[in-house]
Formats: C-alpha cells, structure tokens, sequence
C-alpha cells in the first residue's frame, strides 16, 4: 500500500498549498490512501465542516486534529456526523467524535487511522498509551486490517518516540504532529514500522510555526501582551511523509519525507 500522511495545514496558505499540490502527488506517487492533520486550518485554529469538505475535495481520505480541535465551536455540533474527521482519542469519555477508526477502500483493503495526543507540555487529557492500546484492541495488523496509521499530536520527542517504540512491529507507521518543525529521523524501526517524530506543517516557513513573525517573537522579546497571532500568507511547504507497506504483512518498506513547494528545500519520492 502507498500512503501520504500530511503535516498540520496552518491556515489559507496551507489550504492553498494542499488544494495546489496534494492531486498531483496522488498521481505522481500512486497514492491509495491520503490522512491530513487539519488542526490549524481554520486561520492557524481549529477546523470547519467547510474546510473539511475542502480538504476532502483536495484528495484527503481521512483528517486527523489535535490540541486546537475545539477553536472553532461549531465542530463540535459536526464532528459526529463525519466518520472521517478524527479527533485524539485520550479525550474523556463523551467527549464528541472519535479518535480511531477503521477505513475500508474501495478494492476492500482496510486501513485503521489511531489519533492519540501526547500529555508532555500539553494538556492533562487521559492516557495515551493505554488509549491506543485499547483502540489497537481486536485488530491485529495483516489479519484483521491491512495497514494500521497513527497520528501522535504532541509536543515532546522523547514521548513520540516511546510510543513509536511500543507499537513497533503492531502498527504500520507511527508519525509525529504538532510542532510545525519537520524532522530527519524517517526511518523503519527493526519490527517493521515506519517512525518519523514529526512531519512538519504545511504552511509559510517564513515565519513562527506558521505565525506571522512580528507579534510571535514580541511575545518572547518583550514578555508583554502583543496582537493576536495570524497565520503567515505566504507560499507554503506540503510537508508530509510517504509510507510503502507490505500486503502481506501491513508492516512498512520505506518511509520517506515530502516537501513540495514554498520555502524549504524540496524532497520527493522517485
């Protein structure tokens, strides 16, 4: 199976970039399955069912969310009504949405997308690990699912990188949002899963984690109130990364990074 998972779209200029180059890299790498991470789409804070619907048309197969999921209120009155939009799982139980489910495509191979968000500098929400685990529960990859997909939103490595660890060998990839910072550990860990801590944004690189420069760095030069934060209208960077997997097995072959247009340099797959 050939899989894109994209990085958080931080506002207009993220949703350009997706509506820009997400067609063309399903058709340039034969993509079966696209997972974007929308939590920022909204102007850099939450997301719509308007945009949902955007990103849907633009090629997503699935969106995930993470920490900004309820910045925009009315989600909360459209989560339940769309199986593909994913909120993280650790939330309390009644909590609107769900965070995993289990996707079948059109050829009849399923694909489960796990969301679980990270508790390191973030918020007090339940357990992740224990979250997971009882979501993976009953769906054992390569007999009851063909390729399983984790999206951990959060904000320290090193807990990304112990629940990468844990689900090595159950999962097909384990990749990283939230930090809007991509990361150069791609890699297949030794039980067959694809790991990489963090898949970048897709949005202005000219900027803070997607912000415009000048009230962000205020906010750390002065310590002093400063305008409300907007998201940087520049060309943006798709960052995502591309997962091959066994059918046999679900487990990964490769994993490697995307980045198409905007600012950084750009990496794509022969």
């Amino acid at each position: 199976m050939r899989i894109l998972i994209v990085g958080d779209v931080v506002g207009k200029s993220g949703r350009n970039a997706v509506d820009e180059h997400l067609p063309g890299l399903r058709e340039r790498l034969k993509l079966d399955f696209i997972i974007v991470n929308g939590e920022n789409a909204a102007h850099g804070f939450g997301i719509t069912d308007k945009i949902c619907q955007q990103l849907y048309a633009a090629g997503a197969d699935v969106i995930t969310t993470g920490n900004h999921v309820w910045d925009q209120r009315e989600i909360m009155n459209y989560i339940d009504s769309d199986p593909k939009l994913l909120r993280p799982l650790n939330y309390p139980a009644g909590t609107p949405g769900k965070g995993s489910a289990v996707y079948e495509m059109a050829d009849g191979r399923k694909v489960m997308v796990v969301h679980p968000m990270c508790r390191l500098f973030m918020d007090p929400l339940d357990d992740p690990f224990a979250g997971t685990e009882l979501a993976l529960k009953g769906h054992t990859l390569g007999q009851h699912v063909n390729a399983i997909l984790v999206d951990v939103h959060g904000e320290a490595t090193s807990e990304k990188q112990s629940l990468g660890h844990i689900l090595d060998g159950r999962v097909s990839a384990v990749v990283g949002t939230h930090t809007h910072v991509p990361t150069a550990d791609h890699q297949v860990l030794p039980g067959g899963t694809g790991y990489v801590t963090d898949l970048g944004m897709t949005g202005d690189y000219d900027s803070v984690i997607g912000m415009k420069k000048k009230n962000a760095s205020a906010r750390f030069a002065t310590k002093l109130p400063q305008g409300r934060l907007e998201p940087a209208d520049g060309d943006a960077t798709l960052c995502a990364a591309f997962i091959e997997t066994d059918d046999a097995t679900g487990l990964a072959t490769s994993i490697e990074p995307v980045r198409v247009g905007g600012k950084l340099r750009q990496v794509e797959p022969e």
